[in-house]
């Protein structure tokens, strides 16, 4: 078998990697930056360790002209035809493998095609330490073809001129790449000088992040410095708190911070900005930070993350998942420390994202148990921590509901200022059938067969006593329970049949408008397997002074007087959660009891 060499279209080659290889015509000023900043390392791990190096960038929107220049290494000849003229060989990749500096940053050789991007024409001069008295002149256009002639002689080091395409003159406004400069170079630890004509060269990475501090400060100085610098990078929203972090197994550092806005169940604000060796890689590895924590922000600089070819994005590989991981951990001790130490600030932090962090706890084990203390569980008494939940609750349960009117449990409960957990709320049923599992407590639905009885116990009656109340309510065509419950003041509750509500609902004429034809038919053929019944049971309170005066035979016109009561049952059972209750007729009987208990006659119709 003959085997040949494949042939490669150099000019489309190029074309296609640096049109096509970077997302945005920005990453010119950062591929550039990265090289003249590997050129300073270069020159220190080379020979000359205690050169402080210098990196500047020169604006001239007039002339369309990009210029950066550094003091670092510079080229040789050879130098230039080997690695800068070679489309995916890069010195600095060489020397990274061997393992001279972990502060070198480029890596694949591609950089420089970002110049083809934007530029019409490139032009380099260049100065090697190795030969100070020889510079060099390099120029292309599109980078398929180069020339390379000896240039009069300059300091060590290289300046990079782009000679702007038309459509890509805001990267010589000033404004323009001062805001790229900040954005690609805030973490460089060699100084980026802006250069405008007419104005004095300006540090764009003067102030070094809080953790590279010498002196971090006070600890109100140091939670200062975070702010401000989470700030440069969180553009939607207000800080609420911002604290720092450190991974030292993975060389890791950066920044926390809670987002001032409100969070909801399906909210997703996460905020990620990734630095590798100083040189921003992308502000979008939300994946980094935990799916809950919706609401956080983060800056990281890492050493151990694997760019794409692009550096636009990192590779998910063992080291990201690594770092991942670690965040979770820094993420939930930070939040954990906040209530501990800052009760202000935690309570600004509960008013955005309480329910937020309700769902994230339920998710999160560690975080649960970090913070089921401090939450807030919405309830018909207000919002209350679990510790405050449980004793107002009556253990071993604590009430819930997801119903979107109150049943006469809730009723009841609200009675007896006993607190329901608001279950429709995010986060809030399930976070607290979490934490009273771990507290060995049960969770109780209202509008369930548990929750009566849990509400309604048994009651020991003299049976004379128990007939003469079951003949007393005999009127009613509900099923009556004697039961003891409280309030003791309260002498009935009417319980509708939720089955019986719910084959009225089905079966009724206008349940054509309301229900689809299929579902419809399906329920129908649910309902009428239900047995006919009474409509509910009424549950007589055995503990009632009125109702134990009743039982023993003791009051007067004790017809007319269940026949009140019942009728207020009625209207407190139905009226506000039923509008299919026939409140008229309960009015009526309410009103006819009344007058038969003062003996007014009732007026004629």
């Amino acid at each position: 078998m003959h085997l040949e060499r494949t042939s490669v279209d150099l000019g489309g080659l190029l074309r296609v990697l640096s049109e096509a290889l970077y997302s945005t015509p920005n990453v010119a000023v950062r591929e550039l930056v990265q090289n003249a900043h590997d050129s300073i390392v270069r020159r220190r791990v080379e020979g000359d360790p205690e050169h402080v190096g210098r990196i500047r960038v020169r604006a001239d929107g007039d002339s369309r002209q990009l210029t950066i220049e550094d003091d670092g290494a510079g080229l040789t000849d050879e130098e230039i035809r080997k690695y800068l003229a070679t489309v995916g060989a890069g010195y600095t990749r060489q020397l990274r493998d061997q393992g001279v500096s972990d502060a070198l940053i480029g890596y694949f050789g591609l950089g420089f095609l970002s110049a083809f991007v934007v530029a019409e024409r490139t032009e380099l001069w260049t100065c090697s330490y190795q030969t100070p008295e020889l510079a060099w002149r390099f120029s292309t256009r599109g980078g398929d073809t180069y020339s390379i002639t000896e240039a009069p002689g300059r300091a060590v080091g290289t300046q990079v001129t782009l000679h702007l395409k038309r459509g890509f003159e805001a990267l010589a406004d000033p404004a323009t790449l001062e805001q790229v400069l900040s954005r690609y170079c805030a973490l460089l630890p060699i100084s980026v000088e802006l250069v405008v004509r007419g104005a004095a060269p300006r540090a764009i990475n003067a102030e070094a992040p809080p953790w590279r501090r010498e002196d971090p400060g006070s600890g109100a100085a140091t939670r200062r410095r975070c702010r401000e610098f989470a700030a440069r990078f969180e553009s939607q929203f207000g800080i609420l708190w911002a604290w720092p972090f450190a991974v030292p197994e993975l060389g890791a550092h950066g920044i926390f911070w809670l987002q001032d806005g409100m969070s909801y169940a399906t909210s997703d604000n996460r905020s990620v900005s990734v630095f590798v060796r100083g040189m921003l890689i992308s502000a979008k590895e939300r994946e980094l930070l935990p799916a809950w924590a919706g609401f956080v922000g983060c800056v990281v600089e890492c050493s151990g993350l694997t760019p794409t070819a692009s550096r636009e994005a990192l590779q998910r590989d063992a080291g990201f998942e690594a770092l991942a991981h670690a965040l979770r951990e820094r993420l939930i001790g930070g939040l954990a420390q906040l209530p501990r130490h800052e009760e202000e600030t935690w309570r600004l932090v509960l008013g955005r994202h309480n329910e937020a962090l309700l769902g994230a706890a339920v998710s999160e084990p560690a975080l649960l148990e970090a913070l089921e203390e401090e939450l807030r569980i919405p309830t018909t008494e207000g919002d209350l921590r679990f510790s405050a939940l449980a004793p107002k609750s009556g253990p071993p349960c604590i009430y819930a509901s997801t119903a979107e009117t109150a049943g006469f449990e809730e009723l009841l409960l609200r009675a007896l200022r006993r607190p329901v957990v608001d279950g429709r709320r995010f986060g809030a049923l399930p976070f607290s059938m979490k934490v009273a599992q771990r507290r060995g407590l049960r969770v109780v639905l209202t509008s369930t067969q548990a929750a009566e009885r849990d509400l309604f116990h048994e009651a020991e009656l003299p049976e004379p006593q128990a007939q003469r109340l079951r003949r007393l309510f005999a009127q009613a065509p509900h099923r009556v329970e004697l039961r003891a419950f409280e309030p003791v003041e309260l002498p009935l509750v009417l319980v509708p049949d939720r089955e019986a509500v719910l084959k009225g609902k089905i079966e009724s004429e206008d349940a054509d408008r309301r229900i689809s034809a299929g579902a419809l038919g399906l329920a129908r053929l649910f309902t009428r397997s239900l047995a006919e019944g009474p409509p509910g049971r009424l549950y007589v309170n055995t503990a009632c002074p009125v109702v134990q005066a009743l039982a023993r035979g003791e009051v007067a016109a004790e017809t007319a007087v269940a026949r009140l009561l019942l009728a207020s049952a009625r209207l407190w059972a139905h009226g506000a959660s039923d509008p299919q209750a026939n409140i008229s007729s309960a009015l009526e009987d309410l009103h006819g009891a009344l007058l038969e208990l003062l003996r007014v006659p009732e007026p004629v119709p």
